[in-house]
């Protein structure tokens, strides 16, 4: 299991990831909080829909064992837990979408 290096949410609001084999990911917020995989999430069929205030705003990211990150979103979210292994399944970069 490829493992990051560095995890660093930005202002802008994205996630940006430093794998150990040097590939870098940018992540918006939106599209990890529409690829929340908690089981709340993965059975909501409006997943993400109904914007509300901080729906898609990261306010703090913290690590899950050796294998995952926790996100907490600014409207209370939290119970997603994105592996590692998921996370790089998801990148949304072209090289990675491919």
């Amino acid at each position: 299991m490829i493992k990051p290096k560095a995890i660093q949410p930005f202002p802008s609001g994205e996630l940006g990831i430093i794998w150990e084999d040097g590939h870098e990911s940018i992540c918006p917020a939106e599209y990890l909080r529409r690829n929340c995989p908690c089981a709340m999430c993965t059975h909501d069929l409006v997943r993400g829909l109904g914007i509300h205030p901080g729906r898609f705003k990261i306010v703090r990211v913290r690590q899950v064992g050796n294998y995952a990150i926790g996100i907490q979103w600014a409207d209370g979210h939290d119970t997603g837990i994105y592996a590692y292994e998921y996370l790089r399944k998801i990148c949304p970069c072209e090289i990675c979408k491919k």
